[in-house]
């Protein structure tokens, strides 16, 4: 496979592991609206969600979305939150050639906005829409939260080189065995002769974003899974 083919895969892959995880977890089929909104009002877990009315004017789903979504995510996660260990087994399922241990992390990171080491539901769902359905620039600057590790505004060499790695260990030996040792490493030098627009080092949102939307392999593989619910 060629840099650019995985820069895509770098975009796709966390778009692909949010449908294996909406198929594992049954989210996609319908089911009784009256018994999933009785759950969702009148369970007592652990943690109870917003309301329905609440989170249907912050996301892009309907109530009836939502009331699937949170059907699959309760029989999941009946303590109503997710943590970093379930989420690594979650993902574990989805690639078994390979380690997603350190893609899983970054992942739950990025979904873990309040940094308190729980997944709620509303943070699945606010995540979901914007992966889903939110413009170019929500996905772009949601991607672009999730390379940057340490929060501070930019992507620096480094992460990029982790999460670089994280995905290729993630997709496997078995699935990719004519990669090169020095892969990662290429790709990321590519990453940044690309993004780096002024050449000092690190990637700002704003060169992130042009730069993508420059890359016609990127923006088509943001536009693959709109339809998927």
């Amino acid at each position: 496979m060629n840099l650019e083919g995985l820069e895509m895969i770098v975009v796709l892959v966390i778009i692909v592991a949010f449908v294996k995880a909406l198929e594992h977890m049954g989210l996609l089929e319908d089911t009784d609206e009256d018994k999933v909104e009785d759950e969702l009002e009148m369970t007592t877990v652990c943690y109870r969600p917003e309301g329905l009315e609440q989170l249907e004017a912050q996301t892009n789903f309907t109530k009836k979305e939502l009331q699937v979504l949170y059907r699959g995510f309760k029989n999941e996660c009946p303590s109503g939150a997710v943590n970093e260990e379930t989420f690594k087994q979650i993902y574990a399922q989805f690639f078994p050639h390979g380690d997603a241990s350190m893609y899983a992390h970054y992942l739950f990171n990025a979904f873990d906005t309040a940094q308190n080491g729980s997944v709620k539901f509303e943070d699945f769902v606010m995540a979901l829409s914007i992966l889903l359905r939110g413009t170019v620039h929500e996905k772009l600057r949601w991607t672009f939260n999730l390379y940057d590790i340490n929060k501070d505004g930019y992507i620096n060499k480094e992460e990029m080189m982790d999460i670089v790695k994280a995905i290729y260990d993630m997709m496997g030996k078995y699935t990719y065995p004519v990669l090169k040792d020095d892969a990662p490493r290429q790709h990321v030098e590519v990453f940044f002769q690309k993004m780096d627009k002024n050449k000092d080092g690190v990637v700002t949102l704003d060169e992130f974003i042009e730069s993508c939307q420059e890359d016609d392999n990127i923006m088509r593989s943001l536009q693959l899974f709109e339809n998927v619910m």
